[in-house]
């Protein structure tokens, strides 16, 4: 006995199997958090070998050879958690907030997959700490000033002020002054962040942001940064921050939303 199929009713067939497929995916993560975060993000270049000392067995750096990210092996993430919200809409912790500033690596997995790995951070909230990479660290001294200024007809200004440092030595600061530019939006994606500590876990970070690029050694925007320094040193961080380090892209992320999950 034969049966036929109409176009419309095998579209429709198709669309209710992708449906499903869509619904199936949905189930299998679980989603964690919401956030509305302002980053500075600064690239790196860290001395190697102090670099793969962190990396779990198997897992390679993902280093660019071109383009804006070219060479950063390493990068130092200055991060306003302005608003943290849990899946039912509600403040997370105390005051559905944090400052932070993490370390992440670029790299490779065991099957060759372009992942990003946290291997570090300074987080100001004991909640926080170790996180859910479990590599964070309580900053005991957290803080962190910013600033805008704008006199009508010249350029905006913005300054950033960034201290951390943990009780064991750990410290991270940051000074900026820049001239704020037009940044891009980009399309929504997604990006996985894997625990250097325990390399089976990892959170889906789906996002989207606008970014403006104030300086980069390698495509040569118009250098907006009018003053800058940076110190990385202490405990666990001496061997990635020994005074060789080099900057290589200087980042204003005026804007970042997230979604947060797990797979």
């Amino acid at each position: 006995m034969s049966r036929s199929v109409s176009v419309g009713a095998l579209g429709a067939l198709i669309l209710a199997g992708a449906l499903i497929g869509l619904g199936r995916s949905a189930h299998a993560q679980t989603m964690v958090e919401y956030s509305s975060e302002y980053r500075f993000q600064l690239d790196l270049h860290v001395p190697d070998a102090a670099l793969n000392a962190f990396l779990p067995a198997g897992w390679m750096p993902n280093v660019a050879t071109q383009g804006p990210a070219k060479d950063a092996n390493l990068r130092a993430i200055f991060t306003d958690r302005v608003t943290i919200n849990g899946p039912d809409g509600k403040p997370v912790g105390k005051t559905g907030s944090n400052r932070l500033i993490y370390l992440a690596a670029p790299v490779k997995d065991p099957t060759g997959a372009n992942v990003q790995l946290m291997i570090g951070g300074l987080t100001e909230d004991p909640a926080d700490a170790p996180g859910p990479f479990g590599v964070y660290l309580l900053a005991t001294t957290h803080t962190m000033q910013r600033s805008t200024s704008s006199g009508g007809a010249g350029p905006i200004l913005d300054s950033e002020d960034w201290v951390f440092a943990a009780a064991s030595g750990e410290r991270l600061e940051m000074h900026i002054k820049f001239e704020r530019g037009v940044g891009n939006k980009s399309n929504p994606s997604e990006t996985k962040f894997y625990s250097a500590k325990t390399p089976t876990f990892f959170q889906i970070s789906r996002q989207e942001q606008v970014l403006d690029i104030l300086r980069n050694v390698t495509t040569t925007p118009p250098d907006r940064v009018k003053e800058f320094s940076f110190k990385g040193s202490g405990g666990s961080y001496a061997k990635l921050f020994d005074g060789t380090e080099k900057p290589l892209s200087w980042d204003n992320i005026l804007w970042i939303n997230r979604s947060v999950l797990l797979p």
